[in-house]
């Protein structure tokens, strides 16, 4: 590939931003062999390609993992495994070379770590140390989530042009990868605003610099490591002549997240936005042809085409009732309604055009295909770094229980209540703790158990009984309060206790506010939680009958989990945990 293109062989569509801007790249795409013909003729750029090699290699791009190595196991269909991610790159490996790009914010969950959190962070940080250069990692940049140790604490040397040496951080200069015969510039940069205390400079001078210096040594292509929130790694790609890919480090969206977009064209250059905390990795399929005269060509692929046409389809729904709405108006403006139905026209065009032909392989220069792979339960994953996380998971254990194997409750304030334990509660209330035996708050702990997760401090809170509220469970007291116990949702019963039920007024909390239960049923760790459904599953005989009978026939909370394991992938990955 060149080492600088002509402004006509590396044009592109329009940039993103809506239904209009998805429009204008998409038909981009389409048009994008038409217009490196219209080229031909300005200039120097001869009719077809010199024969030359073609270098087919695999880059895969993470970003924000942020200390994640597993995800809650509590939803119906949880994304992201450190070892289905290694499985993947592992049998891209198999068929072509393949290296793997990080975009920083790598090591921790947080920027500043509680000191509670921080023994089991260590050790996950150290474990992400280790695994990633053994899949392969090629350059890493540096994000805010990898300082919560300071400077020195990085582990990884990182890719940073505009950051002074000063800074204390193990940077690593711009340098040109050869890999299956293709050399691939790369560099990193980081938003001055997201590490304040590093001195860090300008990123668009230090790009700018970084890749004339990356050209001058032959790179055939050029890949930047942008820890940028998304608008201002489109400024850097527009602006800074010569990247070819540009990796969005910061602001990764969830996957609730219906704007996400994985792979987006930005000027000359593609960006490129994995999912955080591994939910999703993006691999690129690149054949570089050395020497090509036009440049880097996005030939989409099967996979994404299919996603682009389920988007059009979606929109060409929406837009088509609203042209329906607006022609049975007898006032409407008619311009505006012509130019409502040429876009529905050019969508509908453009969809039938990636139906027709999804592979778009040009017959001059470089090209390549991207997707991004969700990181779901069903892909296998590598043994040996299933081990590694066991092996994690004790230490974490026996840091947790040996830093904390004194921690007790916060006292109780006078006059108010603390926390009794189920066995105070089955005294005068012994059908309910009967029919609690039956629902899944009764095997709380035990889930933890199975997995040796009972001590990981990011999973203990939602599994016992009043954590770390004033004489409730904590790491060095739990054994009376394991499980989500009675007083998790009627509140702390001693002065119940003490006063046999007589206290008024009451002490507890008779009807269990939604709100209360909210705070282990989130999204991020309970996606099938509806409260009146949930209720269904914890009252009966003994316990709420009446108030169950009031809630009438209905969804359970146990229906719904079940239907939405049954859309999920219900085969778990070989080689991975159950």
């Amino acid at each position: 590939m060149g080492r600088r293109l002509s402004s006509c062989a590396r044009r592109r569509g329009g940039e993103p931003g809506g239904a209009s801007a998805t429009l204008t790249t998409l038909a981009a795409l389409l048009t994008l062999l038409a217009t490196l013909s219209a080229c031909r003729g300005r200039g120097p750029v001869p009719d077809r390609d010199p024969p030359a090699q073609v270098a087919e290699v695999s880059l895969f791009f993470t970003t924000e993992l942020a200390g994640t190595l597993e995800p809650c196991g509590c939803t119906s269909d949880p994304l992201g495994d450190l070892a289905r991610t290694a499985a993947l790159v592992a049998t891209a490996r198999a068929a072509r070379p393949t290296v793997l790009f990080d975009g920083g914010s790598t090591l921790y969950p947080e920027a500043s770590l509680a000191a509670d959190r921080r023994p089991q962070a260590e050790l996950s940080a150290d474990l992400l140390a280790n695994v990633l250069p053994t899949l392969g990692l090629a350059a890493a940049a540096l994000g805010p989530l990898d300082l919560a140790a300071g400077p020195g604490g990085v582990r990884l040397p990182r890719h940073a042009v505009n950051l002074p040496e000063s800074a204390g951080i193990p940077l690593v200069a711009p340098r040109v990868l050869t890999l299956g015969g293709a050399r691939i510039g790369v560099f990193g940069v980081v938003d001055p605003a997201l590490v304040p205390l590093l001195a860090a400079t300008d990123p668009m001078a230090a790009a700018r610099t970084a890749v004339l210096a990356l050209r001058a040594d032959g790179a055939d292509l050029i890949v930047a490591l942008a820890h940028l929130p998304r608008a201002a790694a489109r400024r850097l790609a527009r602006e800074v002549a010569g990247i070819d890919l540009v990796l969005v480090g910061a602001g990764a969206a969830e996957p609730a997240d219906r704007d996400h977009v994985a792979v987006e064209t930005a000027g000359n250059s593609f960006l490129l936005q994995p999912l955080a905390r591994g939910q999703s990795v993006v691999r690129v399929d690149l054949a570089l042809r050395a020497g090509a005269a036009s440049g880097l060509t996005d030939a989409i692929g099967a996979a994404r085409a299919a996603t682009l046409r389920a988007d059009l389809d979606a929109k060409l729904v929406t837009r088509s009732a609203e042209l329906a709405a607006w022609e049975r108006q007898p006032d409407a403006d008619r311009e505006f309604v012509a130019a409502r139905r040429a876009e529905v026209d050019e969508l509908t065009r453009t969809r039938d055009e990636l139906v027709r032909r999804p592979l778009r392989v040009p017959e001059r220069g470089s090209w390549f295909v991207a997707e991004e792979l969700r990181v779901t339960r069903d892909l296998p994953c590598d043994a040996a770094v299933v081990e590694q996380k066991r092996v994690r998971d004790r230490a974490v254990g026996e840091a947790n229980r040996r830093a904390f194997a004194t921690e007790t409750p916060a006292a109780v304030p006078p006059g108010a209540a603390g926390y009794a334990g189920l066995a105070e509660c089955g005294y005068c209330h012994a059908a309910a703790v009967e029919f609690w035996k039956t629902t899944r708050h009764a095997v709380a702990w035990e889930t933890l158990e199975v997995r040796e997760k009972q001590w990981d401090r990011e999973c203990i809170g939602c599994h016992v009984t009043g954590w770390l509220e004033p004489g409730g469970a904590t790491m060095g007291a739990s054994d009376a309060l394991r499980d989500v116990q009675c007083e998790t949702c009627h509140g702390p019963a001693s002065l119940h206790v003490e006063f046999d039920g007589k206290e008024r007024p009451s002490s507890l909390v008779r009807a269990t506010p939604e709100s209360r239960c909210a705070t282990c049923h989130s999204p991020e760790h309970s996606d099938t939680f509806d409260y009146r459904a949930y209720l269904r599953d914890v009252t009966g005989p003994g316990h709420g009958e009446a108030y169950r009978r009031e809630l009438g026939d209905g969804p359970t909370g146990k229906a719904l989990r079940a239907a939405a394991l049954a859309r999920a992938a219900r085969t778990i990955g070989a080689a991975c945990p159950r």
